[in-house]
């Protein structure tokens, strides 16, 4: 049932019933129901372009109006459940990006990082990237300081207790603002307006925690620091009239004042919370797209503007924006691709029940694999640590290796709370099993052993360094695509590898 195809020449030997492009809730429904109707969906989920495979919901921390979940659930965890549903029922997971889409011809081809495929119906589910400010010294602290992910980055140890500021007045900012709570020693909430436009639940939350301050009619100039390459150390704010809401609610329609003040507030991280851009620059020029970037469908259906493409999820929508109305447009998608395959004599079902079952068991073995792989990385931390293992665990691990080891060692650093890390991990694994024996991996939560991640200057998770010799040789910031690790293995690897050759023959 692979769809791996070894260069363009080899697509024509096969065509997908449908592929999804995008993951979330809104793809992983989507596979989830095409995979029962026997579609054998193929679904890119991403990697790098857009965020991490899993959508939004990887750096959302509580979810807790997804029906069926009384107590609630993180993203992280709710967007396991729904990759490891459709893996069950036979999609084909692809953890890479889709670097461009041919709707020219039909069938129709998508060519990814490491193969094209042709598909007769498409079902886009790209969804929506976090915007950024961009205030002039953005890229200067971009994560050393500034993040659009705070579950990803706010365990990090140079915010434990900080003071921290959060941009944005909606339901992300709000639950930021929360969320950093566990390691901030206050967090300001800077908002553009003159009220907050979060749900009345998550407004009153804020008000209840005396930790958050609320800044209205506050905007965010530009941030400063230290020396050069260093940490961010504050932010340089504009206010307008009134900034309280006690002030502003007891003005009485009075007209406030507009004089601007200009101050400095410091802080030692600055969190987005300020919207989404959907990812559809793919399409411009192949599909209908409204003037915002929103994908156009037929009013109440998932269709596009060409026959055989549907798009589902917050690539489209425009209004609700919540994971469970998601949910219901990849369903939709979903039953109306299976539809217009039958109607225009598509199906492709060449594959008996047995090879079928027997394709499932594959998947499930995969995943079964790379669940172990995301839950520990591979990695043991024993009382004995054997300096010939290849995977390890914890800051004793790191210190004996670092000492005693020649090997190139690879550290990934993490946190409970990290959904990208989460997708990193059974990359990362399959990439390190390649070498088995020829180097190490350790595995460092950055909250149990914060003085290591503290040392070694992390700032962000997932973030993966590599040391050989006592020396860093390279850091990897986010996840990246496989061969990137592998390229940055091989230098090292490799060399030593020619250096004992070079021992050898000269003894």
């Amino acid at each position: 049932m692979a769809a791996d195809v070894n260069g363009d020449a080899a697509t024509a030997e096969r065509v997908e019933n449908v592929v999804v492009i995008g993951s979330g809730p809104a793809g992983y429904t989507a596979a989830i129901y095409a995979s029962r109707a026997n579609l054998r969906p193929v679904v890119f989920e991403g990697l790098t372009k857009g965020g991490v495979p899993g959508g939004q919901l990887m750096t959302t921390t509580e979810v807790e109006n997804f029906p069926g979940f009384p107590d609630g659930i993180t993203g992280p965890d709710l967007m396991d459940r729904m990759r490891g549903q459709a893996e069950r029922w036979g999609s084909e997971l692809v953890t890479e990006d889709v670097e461009e889409v041919d709707l020219s011809q039909r069938p129709f081809v998508v060519r990814s990082t490491e193969r094209t495929v042709q598909a007769h119906s498409l079902i886009i589910a790209t969804g929506a990237t976090a915007r950024r400010l961009g205030i002039p010294s953005e890229h200067e602290f971009w994560t050393r300081g500034i993040s659009a992910c705070a579950i990803c980055d706010g365990a990090a140890p140079i915010f434990k207790g900080k003071e921290l500021a959060v941009v944005g007045g909606g339901d992300t900012a709000l639950e930021e603002a929360l969320y950093l709570l566990k390691y901030a020693s206050r967090v300001h909430l800077l908002v553009r307006s003159d009220h907050m436009r979060a749900s009345k639940a998550m407004i009153a939350r804020v008000h209840a925690d005396p930790r958050v301050v609320v800044h209205l009619n506050t905007t965010v100039e530009d941030a400063y620091g230290g020396k050069a390459g260093g940490l961010m150390e504050g932010l340089r704010l504009v206010s307008r009239g009134e900034t309280s809401e006690a002030a502003i609610n007891g003005s009485n329609g009075d007209a406030a004042s507009d004089e601007e003040r200009k101050w400095d507030l410091p802080v030692a991280g600055l969190f987005y919370g300020i919207g989404h851009t959907p990812n559809s620059d793919m399409f411009v020029g192949q599909l209908d797209l409204d003037e915002a970037g929103y994908m156009a469908v037929k009013p109440g259906t998932p269709q596009t503007s060409m026959e055989g493409v549907f798009a589902c999820g917050d690539l489209v929508d425009t209004q609700w924006r919540q994971a469970v109305t998601a949910a219901g447009s990849g369903c939709s998608a979903a039953i109306s691709a299976e539809r217009y395959l039958a109607e225009n004599a598509l199906l492709s079902g060449d594959e008996d029940d047995s090879a079928l079952a027997k394709a499932h068991g594959a998947h499930a073995e995969d995943a079964s694999a790379d669940a172990g792989a995301s839950a520990s990385g591979g990695a043991t931390d024993s009382s004995d640590i054997d300096v010939n293992a290849t995977k390890h665990a914890g800051q004793r691990a790191l210190r004996k290796l670092y000492h005693e080891s020649d090997r190139l060692i690879a550290v990934m650093y993490t946190a409970p709370t990290c959904g990208p890390c989460r997708m990193l991990k059974p990359i990362l694994n399959k990439v390190i099993n390649e070498y088995d024996g020829a180097m190490h991996y350790v595995e460092i939560d950055i909250v149990e052993d914060e003085e290591i991640a503290q040392a070694a200057g992390v700032v962000g998770t997932p973030c993966v360094q590599f040391f050989k010799a006592k020396e860093k040789v390279g850091e990897m910031k986010g996840v990246k695509q496989k061969r990137e690790y592998r390229e940055l293995i091989n230098q090292h690897v490799k060399a030593a590898a020619t250096e004992a050759e070079v021992v050898k023959v000269e003894a």
